[in-house]
């Protein structure tokens, strides 16, 4: 089973997820998205079974430094793309990659059901 968790490792809920899944005995693969980069194809192939607004943080600080112009022109998955590889950190974290099956965000009900639901 492959298991890919994607985040930056200082944001805490990250933290929580790569401990979760470790204590669980998960194996999986964590993808530093500030470090290892992201391509437009992974960001297009998730955003195939998650939502701009899914995916985009509007409450993080990244986005609220953005100009109201740039906020503004996030009208649609291209744009959406272009962000999210202009600025990783506007991403909401931990995504996690089960296979082909995401989710964003982490609570411990949340990935109990994803592993054991």
């Amino acid at each position: 089973m492959t298991i890919t968790l994607y985040g930056i490792p200082n944001c805490d809920t990250v933290k929580k997820a790569r401990t979760w899944l470790a204590d669980q005995r998960q194996e999986f693969v964590f993808h530093d998205f500030k470090k290892q980069g992201l391509s437009r194809e992974i960001v297009a192939g998730w955003l195939k079974h998650l939502s701009r607004d899914v995916l985009v943080n509007r409450k993080g600080t990244t986005w609220r430094a953005l100009s109201d112009e740039r906020k503004a022109s996030i009208v649609d998955d291209e744009a959406a793309i272009a962000l999210m590889l202009e600025n990783p950190s506007v991403i909401k974290r931990p995504l996690l990659d089960k296979q082909g099956a995401f989710s964003v965000g982490f609570s411990d009900a949340q990935y109990q059901q994803i592993f054991n639901g």
